[in-house]
């Protein structure tokens, strides 16, 4: 089992759902049909899509931006469990984005009624996560990009892999499904904790 204190978790593919708002834009704004979310088999999406990779580029720079007039879901049960977590301690978000301004705004309209410190904080690469995690002393990290689950757990922190269509390689990390399944791992009589 697992404290609430000792678990961080990325944003987009693990909270947000970012690639349906990415599919939502390409098909509103650039009628772009016939890309399925099942179709995103890479965690770089010009490796996968048959969209130019300008249009992927402007789509993903909205994205970071805020600027969309599509509504931005969370994952579904995301936000029950989030809020638990923040219910008992502080609350701590890692995104590889670059700024946090737009994701940060969003993240606290999901989570409007937290009791504790909900921290966003961008490190600009997905390389840096780690560092941040350290820093921070978590121990598990919620991550979507194969990628940062090995370079985390080469800082010894443990990587609970989000499953997505574009993680689907072999791996030796600790998967899980939906958010039922991290409500699962964490154990929310652990001792009181902080940052």
């Amino acid at each position: 089992m697992i404290s609430p204190g000792q678990i961080a978790f990325d944003i987009d593919g693990v909270f947000a759902d970012t690639m349906t708002l990415f599919l939502q834009i390409a098909r509103k704004d650039y009628g772009l049909n016939h890309i399925k979310y099942s179709d995103i088999t890479q965690y770089y999406l010009e490796e996968c899509l048959d969209i130019a990779p300008e249009i992927i580029n402007v789509i993903l720079a909205r994205i970071l931006e805020g600027d969309f007039d599509v509504e931005l879901e969370p994952i579904d049960g995301s936000c029950k469990v989030l809020s638990a977590i923040v219910h008992e301690g502080p609350l701590l978000f890692v995104t590889a984005r670059s700024t946090v301004s737009a994701i940060e705004e969003w993240v606290n309209k999901m989570l409007p009624r937290a009791l504790h410190p909900v921290e966003v904080v961008a490190t600009g690469s997905f390389e840096a996560k780690a560092d941040v995690l350290k820093q921070r002393g978590i121990e598990y990290f919620v991550e979507d990009c194969l990628d940062v689950c090995f370079s985390i757990q080469q800082q010894d922190i443990t990587p609970l892999l989000f499953h997505q269509p574009w993680n689907r390689y072999p791996h030796p990390f600790q998967e899980v499904c939906n958010w039922t399944e991290i409500r699962g791992l964490i154990d929310f009589n652990a001792p009181s904790f902080s940052y």
